[in-house]
This record gives C-alpha cells, structure tokens and sequence, in this order.
C-alpha cells in the first residue's frame, strides 16, 4: 500500500452548513395500532395521517437534528380501498402492489393519497397544513416526483384548468408518438402476469373487484421498459412508462444540449430550452413541479431518474431554479458514469450515493468488505462529493438491524459517523433507523427486512418512540434511547460544525503503514478549515481494539501550522474522550483507547 492520500477543497457552494434529510413513509409514521396483520385492511392494522405530524412530533424531528423532512408516498397512488364516495374510481387489486399500494404507481400529480386524511373530501388542505406546520418548525418539505412511469390507470380530479391527464389525447393506434404520453402495443390487450410464490392480488382474498378482469387495451408498456403486453411478476407490472421523446430504437426526438454546456448554470439551461419544442410529458411534469413549488414544497426526490434522458432534467430543474434556486433535488441514479451527466447537465443537487459508499459501508459492517475501500470511493468522487447524498436506510433498502444487514443496530453507528462527516454532502435517515427498527415482519406483499411500502402496518420500534403519539420515547429501550441519542448527538454535530463543509484528508492509508494497532476495521479521516480542526475514527469491529496510537503525516501537521509539542483534545459527541495530540518533528501521534463499534470525533 502506498502512502499517498487525498485532500481536496470541497467545491465553492452557497451551502454554509450541511443538511440533514429525514425520510418518512407517511403513511406509517403515524400509525399507533399494532395488529400488524398480513394483508390486513386499513381498519384492521390502521394507517398514519397527516395530522399524527402534531407539533410535537416534528419539534422532536428537527430536535434530532434534521432540515428537511421527505414526505415519501403524499402524491395519490392506486391502492385498494372503496373511494368512490369521493368520485376517486376505484383501482383494480391486480395492478396494485399490496392492499395500501406502491407509492411509485401515481394516478393523481394533483391531489394526494386520500388514506392519509382525517377527511378524504378535505385531503389537499389537511396537506397544505402540514406544510406550513413544518415550516413552522424549519423543516424544509420534500416530496416524489415520479417521472419514469405512472399507476395503470391515471385519473386526476383536481387537474389546474388547462391541464390534461397522462394518456387523454394520445394516439393509441400507433407505438410511438413524440406527444404521446405512453407507448402502445396495438392490437393487443394487457394481461395481467402470472403471480409468483404465492403473491396472488391481496394475499388470495376474494375481492369483489377481482370478480372482473382489468381491461387496458391497447396495453401500454410496463414502467419498466417491459414492451410485453404481459409482462412478467417481477416488471414493475402496477406502472405505465411515460414517453419523454425517446422513440423505440433509442434516438432521441427532442433537441440536445450543445458541448460545454455541463459548465453553465441553471439561468443558460432554462433560456435554451425557451423556444425549443418539447415532449408534451415534459410539459406537463414541470407543470406538476411548478404545481408543489406554488403550494409550499421546497423540494423533491426523483424516483429512478436515470431512465428518463438527461435532457429533460436540464429542462425540468432549470424551470424549478428559476422559482426557487434554493429549491432541494435529489434522485436515484445507480450508474456512476452517468453521475456527472446527471449533475452537470441534469442540474440536480445530489444523488444517492448508493453503489459507490453505501455498498461499501455495508459489507464492512456485515464483517464482508475492508475499510481500505472507503478510501478508493471517496478519491473516485472528490470532483462530485458534495453532490453524492449519503444514507445507510432507506425504504428501498433493508434495515440495518435486520439479519439480513448487520443485525445490530449498534454497528451503524461508525459506519453513521463515516457516512455523515466524510463529505459535505447531505445525510440522509430513514424513520426508526435512529430507534433501531429492523423491519423483521411479513407485512404481506412487503418482505421482512425492510420496513413495507405496500401494506397498512405499523413499525414496532417507532411506535416505541411515538409512544401513542407523545413523541417522546417513553416505550423505548435503554439500548433504543442510548442509540437515538447517538444519532441526535452526531446530526446536531454535523449541522453545526463548520470544518464539515471544509477540507478533507484521509489518514487511513498513512495509518495502515505507521499506525499502531491500526488495522482495516478502523477508518481514520480529518475534516478542517480555518476555525475547526478535526480527526474522526470509526471501528466497525463489534470487539475492543484496546490502544490504538494515529499518525498524523507531515501533510496535515504542515496544513494545520502546528509546531512541536503538546494539543489538547476534545471528543465532541459525547465530552467523554480527552486525547492528547502529540507533534514531534513534524509528524503528529495520538493514542486512544478504542471500545468495540467507537464513533469518535476528536476537535483540536
């Protein structure tokens, strides 16, 4: 191994502080019952409002150290439950995933999931509400956009005047049309596939509904990409891909950015696209954007945006900057040579940075992987760090207590310091992440190990916390509220040190030579600028490491001007771990004594 290493400047942002990104399935968060039935209705497991958001409950959110809450599954999805009282047509259970619904199948971009409403009839308000509740308490809003597809069946009641659903004026008879919404297979009628392992539409149930075969025809193609009229169990068979002027045989329908034009900012991106011709669905999801943006919502999260052409993002985010340049973007995209094109040209603020350093992070937590990798990962992104958005739970993902993960929610906590404070990019946490939920039961459609997104259920560890909606732990654990405490001690830390959107040098290559007791289960890293100096070690072994001694190299002690001699230093999570730094011809020493899974955060 050599002894080089990697310092960088972060990149010129007018983001003075880091953010932190808390993610909450509505639907769920709220939810005090605790039948956890599989496949079971709404009145029998229960379901979360928009009202549980009591002030309470989102003073302990931002308490936690939180900026912006994602509201994940707000917009109107299809899900199986009778409101036609309200003029919703009912949809069909063999084109839903569960009983409640994927949130990702959207059928109304203008109104929003009437299960989360006291009142069904008064659902946009009730949101409306609960935007400026948050706010109230600086909470930033986020919600979905959903670009790459859309529930079988679309069908907004509320659309602005002018506005026309998905679908309404395409031409079925053909393919493909540049203004055609979605793409047709002519002549032959949908079919539902066929049900895997078991998951028949509601675990089995003779559903009324079900007693009259789902009717599309000509069938669309699947969300995604399938271009069979049946498609098979595991095609996202629930969803319609959208047409964004990307013909059959891949070329593109629709102007192209010239070269160079990665370097120009969101003002150049959005006169270019002024008097282009563009995809009626690129028209009429920037119109949704603007729609939210007008109503309060300060941001919104992307679901697979590497399927839809990179143009389009120019198109759609420089409109939303030109309302609100502060407005929060961030989006799924898993191929890391797209990353660039993505942020560049696609003017998002940050996307998950899952297959590089969550991937990573995770095989080292599960005993797989070596800590020698998280230094490759973050040398490969220094150019794009503070775009790269960092978590360890999602709903897409399991649990990090789950078996399947790490099986302890204890060893989330070095890969947690890692994962807030090696960048300047935002941090993002699941509900129940910080209270240790494993998400260990068969919802019905949803799998055990992660937390579902298609059933009425309620999540055990949390409810813990909500404590009948008191929010205030008084059902947790001792390991449940030490473990939350980590997660507010650490957050509240982030946002409020300034080295954290300084300079960054890893000490981990350095250590692996001339370390003592340093080994690949430990991380060592510095963050620093001109007010805060600081050294960070992370052990993801769940066993003491006893005396471990850090070598500072030349470099660092160089950077930070110290002459020889003696520094105190102050851990600052916990105040706990005094450490002394010592400078001896230049070079720098500091020995600890490391606990089993230790997150520690030395300021000089």
């Amino acid at each position: 191994m050599t002894d080089s290493m990697h310092s960088s400047a972060v990149e010129r942002t007018t983001k003075q502080n880091k953010e932190v990104v808390y993610q909450v399935f509505t639907r769920l968060f709220g939810n005090t019952n605790t039948t956890n039935k599989p496949w079971g209705t709404l009145e029998e497991n229960g379901v979360g409002k928009f009202a549980d958001f009591t002030d309470k409950a989102l003073s302990e959110i931002k308490a936690l150290g939180v900026t912006h809450i994602w509201y994940t599954g707000v917009p109107h999805h299809a899900l199986v439950r009778d409101y036609t009282d309200y003029g919703i047509e009912n949809d069909h259970p063999s084109v839903v995933k569960g009983r409640a619904g994927s949130p990702y199948a959207v059928k109304d971009y203008y109104n929003v999931n009437p299960d989360l409403a006291l009142d069904p009839a008064n659902r946009l308000e009730e949101f409306k509400a609960l935007i400026e509740r948050s706010h109230q308490h600086g909470l930033k809003v986020i919600i979905d956009i959903v670009p790459n597809h859309v529930a079988r069946r679309y069908q907004s009641l509320t659309n602005p005047e002018g506005v026309e659903d998905f679908g309404a004026s395409d031409d079925t008879s053909v393919v493909y049309h540049k203004d055609n919404n979605f793409y047709y297979i002519p002549g032959e009628r949908f079919s539902v596939p066929e049900a895997k392992d078991g998951y028949l539409p509601l675990g089995g149930e003779q559903h009324p509904t079900l007693k009259t075969p789902f009717e599309e025809n000509p069938a669309k193609w699947t969300g995604n990409g399938s271009r069979l009229a049946k498609p098979e169990f595991d095609d996202w068979y629930e969803t319609v891909k959208v047409n964004y002027g990307i013909r059959p045989d891949g070329s593109k329908d629709f102007d192209e950015l010239p070269a160079g034009f990665e370097t120009q900012d969101h003002s150049a991106h959005f006169v270019f696209w002024q008097d282009k011709e563009v995809p009626d669905s690129w028209v009429k999801f920037r119109d949704i954007a603007l729609y939210w943006l007008a109503l309060g919502v300060d941001g919104f999260r992307y679901d697979m945006a590497e399927m839809v052409p990179v143009e389009f993002w120019s198109y759609m985010n420089s409109a939303i900057k030109q309302v609100n340049p502060d407005a929060f973007l961030m989006a799924e995209v898993y191929q890391p040579d797209l990353y660039r094109d993505y942020i560049h040209l696609g003017k998002m603020d940050y996307l998950y940075d899952k297959v590089d350093l969550y991937d990573t992070l995770k095989l080292v937590m599960q005993g797989k992987g070596s800590t020698d990798d998280i230094v490759d990962v973050q040398a490969q992104l220094m150019d794009i760090e503070h775009h790269m958005l960092h978590f360890l739970d999602n709903h897409d993902e399991q649990r990090v207590a789950s078996p399947e993960f790490a099986g302890d929610a204890n060893k989330g906590k070095p890969a947690m310091l890692v994962s807030a404070l090696l960048s300047t990019s935002p941090t993002m946490i699941y509900f129940g992440q910080e209270v240790g939920e494993p998400g260990a039961e068969d919802a019905g459609f949803g799998l055990a190990s992660r937390t579902t997104i298609f059933d009425y259920f309620g999540v055990p560890h949390h409810q813990r916390w909500m404590n009948h909606g008191e929010f205030d732990g008084g059902q947790l654990t001792e390991e449940e509220r030490n473990l939350r405490d980590f997660y507010q001690r650490l957050m509240n830390f982030s946002l409020n040190s300034s080295a954290l959107m300084g300079q960054y040098l890893e000490l981990h290559t350095h250590n692996r030579q001339h370390g003592v007791g340093y080994d690949d289960q430990l991380f060592a890293f510095s963050r620093f600028d001109d007010s805060e100096k600081l050294i960070m070690l992370a052990n993801f072994a769940d066993s003491v490491k006893g005396k471990v001694t850090l070598s500072l190299p030349a470099t660092l002690i160089d950077q930070w001007q110290l002459a020889d001699g003696e520094y105190q230093l102050v851990e600052q999570l916990y105040r706990s771990t005094d450490a002394m730094l010592v400078v001896e011809n230049g070079l720098g020493r500091i020995t600890l004594e490391v606990d089993a899974l230790d997150s520690i955060v030395l300021s000089l």
